[in-house]
């Protein structure tokens, strides 16, 4: 094991349940590992309350969270990307901005929980499965070893964890 660090860019349009979650689960569970950051494509300017909730029972510190422009990422100051991965179908559709450094990109498509109607228990429903399913791709991506995060590697097995149910 090395002392590197992969950084991870998580994209959905609006940046305020699915890639928000993606960011929080990886910040905790990559361990110092992993730096993971979220964005949209057209931000909400707000996180949706039953992610910061699910963040928080990660012990993942809400206060960090926020809804924010890809376009804060494609900036030649901010931190170069080795992984770009979108968790929503639209922005997997989206002409993404360069990404300085030329980060592997993948698609983790998951259904959006904020679309869901109804009362509490089945929106909060919605945010479990999303965020279950986003708990498993990335406990996958952190049980990978170093050497299968070198950039053929890691583009295969980036494409195979969106593919995990």
């Amino acid at each position: 094991m090395t002392d590197r660090v992969y950084h991870v860019l998580f994209l959905c349009t609006g940046n305020s349940a699915r890639s928000i979650m993606a960011e929080a689960l990886l910040n905790v569970l990559g361990k110092g590992r992993f730096r993971a950051w979220s964005a949209g494509s057209h931000p909400s300017g707000q996180v949706q309350p039953m992610a910061a909730e699910l963040a928080a029972a990660l012990g993942y510190p809400t206060d960090a969270l926020r809804s924010k422009s890809w376009d804060e990422f494609a900036d030649a100051q901010a931190p170069v990307m080795d992984f770009v991965i979108t968790v929503c179908d639209n922005a997997a559709g989206e002409t993404c901005p360069y990404w300085p450094g030329q980060p592997m990109l993948a698609h983790w498509g998951a259904p959006d929980p904020a679309a869901v109607q109804g009362d509490d228990d089945r929106r909060r429903h919605a945010y479990m499965n999303a965020f279950s399913l986003l708990r498993r791709r990335v406990e996958l991506l952190v049980s990978l070893p170093d050497e299968k995060l070198e950039r053929l590697e890691a583009q295969a097995q980036l494409h195979a964890i969106g593919k995990t149910t």
